[in-house]
C-alpha cells in the first residue's frame, strides 16, 4: 500500500478534479502492474495498473489508495474493471465520499465474488486525499500557505526588497511544491509588486498549475507576466460583485477566467473565493500571500498546511510582515496548528505545520 500512496502522488496537481490515485497489482509477492491517475484525470489508476498487467491479473490482489470508482462517466467503472479482469483480492484504505460511489464501488466488488479488504494506511491516505475529500464534503479546496519569512517574520525590508530572502535550495523546493497542487493563488498586492510568473520552472513540469490572483477591484497590471501569457497558462482572477465591468472584459478579452465573489468587511469573502475554486473542480491549491490575504484565510479557519521557510536574518520591526492584522485579543483566538515535519533546505529551516484536530 506504501507504494500504491507513493504512485498516487505522482498525480497530485495534475489530476483535478478527481483524485489523484495509485494501484499495485500483486500475485505471490510479484508485482504485475502498477499506475496512478494520469494527468487530466484519465486513464484512472487501476486501468493502467490492469492494462500493464494484463491476463495476470486474474487471481491477484489490487492495492489501491481508494475506493474504486462505481459511476460511469468518460471511461467505464473501476469497480467493474478489477471484476472483469478476475482479480481475487482488492485492498483499500478508505471508502470514496464521493455520492456517486461511497461504498458502491466496495458493493460492486464483493458481489463479484472479490474479496474486499479496507483500512489499511487509512491515516496517510487520508492526507493524501484531503483536498479531493474537502470539495466532495465542504465545497472548496485544500489550501497549503507559504511563507518565507526572516527570523523575525519579515518578508520584505520597509522599502518592499524581497528578493530574496530565502536561498536557491528554497525557492527550488517551492516550485516542487507549486507542481503537487492544482492552482497558485497570491493576492493583488503581490500581483502588483513583483509582477510574478507563478510558473513551475526548472522541474520538467508540462502540465502547469492554474495561476491565481485574488483582487476585489481587478486592478492589476495589464502589461504584467500574467497578462501576456494568459492564454498560454491558464489564469483565474477572482473579483468582487463591484469590479469595473470594463477590466472585466479587458481580462476575459486576454484570456484570463473570471470569478465574481461576494465581500465582506471591504475585501473578498475568502471563504465564497474558495467556494468558487471548488465548483471549477479544483482540490488543492498552493498560496503564496501576499500579507492581506494569508490573514483572511486563516483568520476565516481557512488554512489546511502552512509551510514556513525561515532564512537566518532580521530586517527590524520597519521590515513588511509576513501576515496582515489579524484583529486577535486573547491568545485563545489565535489559529493553531501541529508540527508535522522540521528539515533543513540549504541555509534556510523549513517547518510544515498541519491544522491542529
Amino acid at each position: 500500500m506504501r507504494t500504491a500512496l507513493a504512485l498516487g502522488r505522482r498525480g497530485q496537481g495534475q489530476v483535478w478534479p478527481n483524485p489523484a490515485v495509485g494501484c499495485v497489482i500483486v500475485r505471490d509477492g510479484r508485482v504485475l502492474g502498477r499506475g496512478w491517475t494520469q494527468p487530466g484525470g484519465r486513464p484512472h489508476a487501476e486501468a493502467v495498473a490492469l492494462a500493464r498487467a494484463g491476463a495476470a491479473a486474474r487471481g491477484a490482489t489490487a492495492f489501491v489508495t481508494l475506493e474504486p470508482c462505481a459511476h460511469h462517466g468518460l471511461t467505464p467503472p473501476c469497480a467493474q474493471a478489477l471484476a472483469a479482469a478476475g482479480v481475487a483480492r482488492v485492498v483499500a484504505p478508505l471508502t470514496d465520499t464521493d455520492p456517486r460511489v461511497a461504498g458502491l464501488g466496495f458493493e460492486t466488488l464483493r458481489r463479484a465474488g472479490v474479496q474486499v479488504t479496507t483500512g489499511v494506511l487509512a491515516g496517510e491516505a487520508a492526507r493524501d486525499h484531503a483536498g479531493f475529500f474537502l470539495r466532495v464534503e465542504q465545497g472548496r479546496p485544500l489550501v497549503t500557505l507559504k511563507l518565507a519569512a526572516s527570523l523575525d517574520g519579515r518578508i520584505a525590508t520597509a522599502t518592499g526588497e524581497s528578493r530574496w530572502i530565502t536561498g536557491l535550495e528554497a525557492r527550488r523546493l517551492v516550485h516542487a511544491m507549486r507542481a503537487r497542487h492544482d492552482a497558485v493563488m497570491v493576492g493583488a498586492g503581490t500581483a502588483r509588486a513583483d509582477d510574478p510568473s507563478l510558473t513551475v520552472r526548472g522541474l520538467g513540469i508540462v502540465r502547469q498549475p492554474v495561476r491565481l490572483v485574488v483582487s476585489r477591484r481587478l486592478d492589476l497590471p495589464l502589461m504584467g507576466q500574467l497578462a501576456r501569457t494568459a492564454r498560454e497558462v491558464p489564469v483565474w482572477l477572482c473579483h468582487g460583485t463591484d469590479a469595473d465591468p470594463a477590466l472585466v472584459e479587458t481580462w476575459q478579452g486576454l484570456g484570463a477566467r473570471l470569478f465574481p465573489c461576494s465581500v465582506a468587511g471591504g475585501q473578498l469573502d475568502p471563504l465564497a473565493v474558495l467556494h468558487a475554486l471548488g465548483q471549477a473542480g479544483l482540490t488543492r491549491v498552493f498560496c503564496e500571500g501576499g500579507g492581506a490575504l494569508a490573514a483572511s484565510l486563516l483568520a476565516g479557519d481557512l488554512v489546511d498546511e502552512l509551510a514556513v521557510f525561515s532564512a537566518g536574518l532580521a530586517l527590524g520591526a520597519e521590515g513588511r510582515p509576513g501576515l496582515g492584522a489579524l484583529g486577535l485579543e486573547r491568545l485563545a483566538e489565535a489559529p493553531r496548528f501541529e508540527l508535522h515535519e522540521a528539515t533543513r533546505v540549504g541555509g534556510d529551516a523549513l517547518h510544515l505545520w498541519r491544522r491542529a484536530i
